[in-house]
């Protein structure tokens, strides 16, 4: 999915739009006397069953791409949604792997929309320092106890956190300030390629009409305390590119002895081949025919919230937790950002052929696999660009190059003044949270699905606290913070209690 894993330093960013966030009406106005205090209690008295309830979500790991616990991961995310409250809960089937429909009604004015995502990336056990499905709470130097493991901050962690907050308004004898329409699915981590299949049933659909808008429940605080509140996500697209002997009419097909290269052609070379077309010399400018056509320009205001978030930000912490020396081209810091935000991709992700174990083995491998993904920008379209990728290849000769899209979506954009976004903004001043608005999120979410027609609401992410290392080893996030500046588990809770008050008041 998402990545937001770099530390940062804003220093004196409650500045423009962020700033006119501290103008608008707290929505904690709308709780009678005692009613945040008596929640944040809760909240507090609740925490162990709150750890608990994300490390038994850890312990059962629900992988799309491996075909593991998809019926039982939609399960339990069905009792997790029970057990917080909501009243309406039910599967929907899919194409694929199902996904989750819940409604939560407060007798509410509003209607919010949430939403889960149930699965997790894969994982290879010998890269963790913890055993990834174990969930154990690890002391993060800097940062505090955290719980390790897969889908811990990516997302079962900040989701638990969400799910605490509901808990706590229950145990403190409280109704929520809005009513709440709950959308999950397990195919995030592959691209969700049947999740509007989800949220275009028609009873679905009718629901999230109710809503404001819909947000994910986030954590990504950096070491200094700051956030940022995004306007949208890149769009992406996964695909696998295949050459194979079989398909291409040359070369073997199956491997053979490697003497035989000789005379014989070698499709895991004809990959490399096709590889090399698509994208420049140093592999950093997509070079698809017509890949840029419809990329829309940054526009001036957009320009105005990266220059003021690069002005925020130390390149060399981002450097020291990407484990770089150096941006592509040596650019300017600021140009370095700009291109993060508008620039579209074209990324090897894995490429495999033949024997990769330990020694030689001589064979010419019968077939070459590279797995792609390509990052999309406003205006670009996930079908647009599939469609440009197979007309590439076969103008060039590589008709037998298998193009196999496994998921993908367009980019997602959200206004600036809508509501979700200013509610955003209001609770992070008055938490006392620096913050920056940022055109575009360099990962990808489904937001998608809700920003366009049939659904078209704003969507964005939301959530304090931290946690890093999402589809990575150690993945992990912060239940008990040693830092000041960063909320721990209760503090997270609290944040989205915040944001439910927020949402009901906001003009």
């Amino acid at each position: 999915m998402h990545d937001k894993s770099f530390p940062t330093d804003r220093r004196t960013l409650l500045k423009g739009a962020a700033a006119g966030a501290m103008l608008l009406t707290p929505g904690a106005a709308l709780a009678k006397a005692g009613d945040r205090e008596a929640i944040r209690k809760a909240a507090e008295a609740g925490y162990q069953d709150s750890v608990r309830r994300i490390q038994d979500w850890i312990k059962l790991p629900s992988i799309a791409a491996e075909n593991l616990n998809m019926q039982e991961g939609a399960d339990y995310m069905m009792r997790l949604a029970r057990d917080a409250g909501f009243q309406h809960v039910e599967k929907v089937p899919t194409a694929g792997h199902p996904g989750v429909f819940a409604t939560l009604d407060a007798g509410a004015k509003r209607w919010m929309g949430i939403y889960f995502m149930y699965d997790v990336k894969q994982f290879d056990p010998k890269e963790w320092s913890s055993p990834p499905l174990e969930a154990r709470i690890v002391d993060k130097e800097g940062w505090g106890k955290a719980i390790m493991g897969r889908g811990a901050v990516n997302q079962k962690g900040p989701e638990g956190a969400f799910l605490a907050a509901l808990h706590a308004f229950k145990a403190a004898g409280r109704k929520l300030p809005v009513n709440l329409v709950l959308v999950a699915e397990g195919e995030e981590e592959i691209g969700s390629p049947h999740f509007t299949q989800v949220v275009r049933r028609p009873d679905v659909l009718a629901a999230l009409k109710k809503c404001e808008g819909v947000v994910i429940p986030t954590g990504w605080q950096s070491r200094d305390g700051s956030t940022d509140v995004n306007l949208g996500a890149k769009g992406v697209v996964e695909l696998e590119l295949v050459a194979s002997g079989e398909k291409w009419g040359r070369g073997p097909a199956k491997d053979i002895h490697s003497s035989q290269k000789a005379i014989v052609d070698s499709p895991a070379w004809r990959l490399v081949a096709a590889l090399q077309t698509l994208v420049s010399p140093d592999g950093n400018t997509p070079m698809i025919d017509g890949f840029f056509d419809n990329v829309r320009p940054l526009s001036a205001r957009e320009r105005q919230l990266i220059a003021a978030n690069a002005a925020a930000t130390n390149p060399e912490d981002v450097k020291r937790a990407l484990g770089i020396k150096a941006f592509i081209g040596d650019e300017p810091w600021l140009k370095t950002q700009e291109r993060l935000a508008s620039q579209p991709t074209v990324n090897i992700e894995g490429l495999v052929s033949g024997y990769t174990g330990p020694g030689g083995k001589t064979i010419l491998p019968g077939r070459a696999v590279a797995k792609i993904d390509m990052r999309l920008v406003p205006n670009q379209t996930r079908d647009e660009i599939v469609g440009k990728l197979r007309a590439h290849l076969d103008k060039r000769g590589f008709q037998d190059v298998e193009v196999n899209v496994s998921g993908g979506y367009d980019p997602t954009e959200t206004a600036e003044n809508s509501r979700i976004i200013r509610a955003q903004q209001a609770v992070y001043t008055r938490s006392g949270v620096e913050h920056t608005l940022y055109p575009r999120l360099a990962g990808s979410w489904p937001g998608f699905v809700f920003t366009s027609a049939p659904v078209s609401l704003p969507a964005g992410q939301f959530g304090l606290g931290h946690g890093s290392g999402a589809h990575a080893p150690d993945e992990y996030y912060v239940i008990e913070s040693s830092n000041p500046k960063v909320q721990g588990l209760v503090g997270a809770t609290m944040s989205f209690v915040d944001f439910l008050y927020e949402m009901a008041s906001i003009k």
